[in-house]
């Protein structure tokens, strides 16, 4: 069954809302498709672009913690292993729609268009946000658990109010189905049938609370259908598979038909962040096991074999990676003289009598600052001047 006929046969049908038995899927680890006639799967061309995009996603997680390491970037949580779903989380969309990203999807966001740079801006303390988030309809990176999707189901609500043709894709993990943002958004979204795909990373673990200790439902998946929402599970590693049921998500909602539920089943092959260790709570064969679905190895054993890649093409992805990951080194290397007056400046379009007086006042903190720094630099260079005449002095007796 692929996630098309799935997810739109069961959405028509109150009865049958619920996920399939079984995640889909398209490619198995090893690279074979699991249907003979290949039912399902994504045109070759669209496959490409996704293992390019996951080539350049992985080189660029790799580039982040490397800068986390070198003090460049405060924190950083590494989507090492998810690359299939931030890659084909952005890829579904088109120009018009917009994206709801969690702190952990750095990689969806460069994939939709934003400078790698103003991606890590937040990461490394230089600003909110670090870019503008209407020149790519990518939301801010959203720290706190879930409080972005009720903010994406209000920007599909409101597009649906004026008659445009968006959808909204929200993104959290599975840590985030517990927050009480979670439900609330979907029972708005499913009440007024927002045109909104919510996407759940399910990568196993909310810091160290394993998915057992988050949710007794049989899957993530099914929590939609206590809202109306119908729900479906994909191999999280598996690009096809996601291009497939997310696609199909997002043109249902643009047809009108209310939000959607995908949970992805992935891994997080890394720690939660630079500041975590991973090894206190799970295991290291747990962990080679997901190893072998390498969402990125599986997809280009498929192509090899079907004989759309070859070593010239691959390493054409590679270098278009190390491109982006020479970006995000320089970028993050260079110093960032501070303003402190963009503390006020980019709070509200008017700014209020409140950030108006709080600005005055900085101001002239800052200018009894240098005024302080000029009279202390004048004293310094009296002092310098009296020492030199003293000198003189001396060495003319």
């Amino acid at each position: 069954m692929t996630g098309m006929t799935g997810i739109a046969g069961r959405a028509s049908d109150p009865d049958r809302m619920l996920p399939s038995r079984a995640p889909v899927m398209h490619i198995d680890p090893d690279g074979r498709p699991t249907a003979a006639d290949q039912a399902g799967l994504p045109a070759h061309e669209e496959l490409l672009r996704g293992l390019a995009g996951m080539v350049a996603a992985r080189r660029f997680n790799e580039q982040a913690s490397a800068l986390v390491r070198q003090g460049r970037l405060a924190v950083y949580p590494s989507s090492f292993g998810q690359e299939a779903c931030q890659v084909a989380a952005a890829q579904v969309l088109t120009d018009d729609d917009w994206l709801f990203p969690t702190y952990r999807d750095t990689a969806a966001a460069v994939a939709r268009g934003v400078d790698p740079v103003d991606v890590l801006g937040l990461l490394k303390g230089d600003w909110h946000s670090g870019y503008d988030p209407y020149e790519h309809h990518v939301a801010p990176l959203t720290t706190p658990l879930a409080t972005q999707l009720p903010h994406a189901v209000g920007v599909a609500h409101a597009a649906r109010l004026r008659g445009e043709n968006t959808v909204v894709l929200a993104m959290c993990g599975d840590g985030g189905t517990s927050e009480g943002d979670f439900h609330e958004a979907l029972n708005f979204a499913a009440v007024f049938r927002a045109p909104v795909v919510f996407f759940v990373q399910n990568n196993q673990y909310a810091i160290s609370v394993p998915l057992a200790r988050q949710s007794a439902a049989p899957s993530l998946a099914h929590k939609g259908v206590g809202y109306g929402i119908p729900g479906e599970h994909v191999d999280g590693n598996d690009l096809a598979a996601l291009l497939d049921v997310l696609s199909a998500a997002v043109e249902r909602a643009r047809a009108g038909a209310g939000p959607q539920l995908v949970e992805g089943l992935t891994y997080r092959m890394q720690a939660h962040t630079n500041a975590d260790d991973a090894t206190r709570y799970r295991a290291d064969d747990e962990v080679a096991a997901w190893a072998a679905k390498d969402p990125l190895l599986r997809l280009e054993a498929y192509l090899r074999a079907e004989g759309v890649l070859d070593d010239a093409r691959a390493a054409s992805f590679t270098e278009a990676a190390e491109q982006v990951a020479r970006r995000t080194r320089d970028g993050l290397n260079q110093d960032v003289e501070p303003d402190p007056e963009d503390l006020f400046r980019f709070v509200y379009a008017q700014p209020t009598p409140q950030l108006v007086e709080q600005l005055d006042l900085v101001r002239d903190e800052l200018s009894r600052d240098a005024l302080s720094r000029d009279e202390q630099s004048r004293d310094e260079q009296s002092r310098d001047e009296q020492s030199r005449d003293e000198q003189s002095r001396v060495e003319t007796r």
